[in-house]
C-alpha cells in the first residue's frame, strides 16, 4: 500500500491551511497548500492529487463550484473531494455537488483522519 498520497486542500483561511498541513503531513501524506480557488484547476492538472479538500465560502470560485468542475471534468470526476464549511447549509450544498464527504467546521481532528484515511485506503 502506498501510503504517501498527494492532497490538495483549498482554503481562503491561512491559518486553517496551516493546520490541516500540519495534521495531515503527519501521516505521512504530500500536501500541497492553496489560498486561492482560481488556481486549483492548474494545481489539478499539475500535481494529479489522490484526494482534494476544499472549503466550501471562498472568495471568486466557492468551493461547490470547483467540485462542479471536477465532477464534469472527464479524467477528474472520479477524485475524491472532501468539502470542509462552517455553514449550516454545508452537508446539503457537498451532497448536492456530489461531493465524496463533508465535515462541519470547526472539526474534529480524529474523525477528519478517519475519513481522510477511509477515502484514500
Amino acid at each position: 500500500m502506498r501510503n504517501n498520497k498527494r492532497i490538495i486542500i483549498c482554503d481562503d483561511d491561512e491559518g486553517i491551511l496551516d493546520v490541516l498541513q500540519l495534521i495531515l503531513e503527519e501521516t505521512g501524506h504530500t500536501i500541497i497548500p492553496e489560498i486561492n480557488s482560481l488556481n486549483i484547476k492548474s494545481l489539478i492538472d499539475r500535481q494529479m492529487p489522490d484526494l482534494i479538500i476544499v472549503d466550501l465560502w471562498m472568495p471568486v470560485l466557492s468551493g461547490d463550484q470547483i467540485l462542479q468542475m471536477i465532477r464534469n471534468h472527464p479524467d477528474y470526476k472520479h477524485l475524491p473531494v472532501i468539502v470542509i464549511s462552517a455553514s449550516r447549509d454545508g452537508k446539503q450544498i457537498a451532497d448536492n455537488a456530489k461531493a465524496t464527504a463533508f465535515i462541519a467546521k470547526p472539526f474534529d481532528y480524529d474523525q477528519l483522519l478517519q475519513t481522510v484515511e477511509e477515502i484514500l485506503n
